[in-house]
């Protein structure tokens, strides 16, 4: 196989556009399993356009991979939203190892774990959680660079300890959930918040929400009539999943839409481009299996 790599890739500077299409397209056809093979090519390349071209041939294969692992994880249910957040994360850093974000992750969980008491609240709950996540790692809301498209990488985050309000708010949300306490997110206009639940049988529906938590202000606890407060600010009607926690889905798709807006602000076109099939691949309702 490697002959014939290596005379597709002497072929990459072939001025026939015809000749160096097929060429890419041959090249493209072997997947990740080539990636070694071309990096290998490029490091041994003296020409300037044999190097972009294995550059963007490369891209291509990784962007092709993020986007069917997408899918896979939208069509297998959406059920891990770590998976999903570090499957985005590859889109910009193909080479970061997700285990390095699943210990960041543990990290935090066990440093919380030990300091909890057996039948706390669930406000001494957040409140541990809280001194945690932002006392002892640092974390907080990235208010200077709020559309810098790191806010929304996973491994970014956890490496500056600075995000938007979602990426902070399913760092928290993953870490409480590790530890057994109902903490999800809620998909609000311009928002993004958290809701502790009371998953009791026997809780009503309308009574399940405990409180709230502004995961970007610190862990800020609050009510139903400051989200109620918020909606009016935007007049917007009080609508009924504005209150709810959402789905993982959800979440993706409004991480891959501030993206959009990151890029755009950015200037960025043809990664608005790419993100566009990432959110193309999560379209429609989850399947249920």
């Amino acid at each position: 196989m490697n002959k014939e790599l290596e005379a597709l890739v002497k072929l990459l500077d072939d001025p026939d556009e015809d000749i160096s299409r097929h060429v890419e397209e041959r090249l493209l056809s072997y997947g990740n399993g080539i990636i070694g093979f071309l990096e290998s090519s490029w490091e041994h390349s003296f020409d300037g356009l044999v190097q972009q071209r294995i550059e963007n041939l490369v891209h291509k294969i990784q962007f092709s991979d993020v986007k069917n692992e997408l899918k896979l994880w939208y069509q297998s249910g959406a059920f891990d939203i770590l998976e999903g957040m570090i499957i985005i994360n590859r889109y910009q850093y193909p080479d970061m190892d997700p285990q390095k974000i699943i210990n960041q992750i543990e990290e935090i969980k066990r440093e919380v774990w030990m300091q909890m008491i057996y039948e706390m609240s669930p406000a001494e709950k957040v409140k541990l959680i809280n001194h945690v996540f932002y006392q002892v790692f640092g974390f907080s809301g990235n208010t200077s660079n709020h559309q810098d498209p790191n806010n929304s990488y996973i491994s970014q985050v956890l490496e500056s300890k600075k995000g938007n309000q979602i990426s902070l708010a399913v760092i928290y949300s993953i870490i409480a959930q590790k530890l057994d306490i109902p903490i999800y997110g809620v998909n609000l206009p311009q928002h993004f918040i958290l809701a502790f639940v009371d998953e009791a049988e026997d809780t009503p529906a309308d009574e399940q929400i405990v409180f709230y938590i502004n995961a970007f202000n610190k862990g800020f606890i609050f009510g139903k009539r400051d989200v109620d407060s918020f909606l009016k600010q935007l007049n917007l009607k009080p609508e009924k999943h504005y209150y709810e926690p959402c789905s993982n889905l959800d979440i993706i798709r409004r991480v891959l839409r501030n993206l959009t807006s990151s890029y755009v602000k950015s200037g960025n076109e043809t990664k608005v481009q790419e993100i566009a099939e990432l959110i193309e691949a999560v379209e429609g309702q989850a399947p249920t299996l």
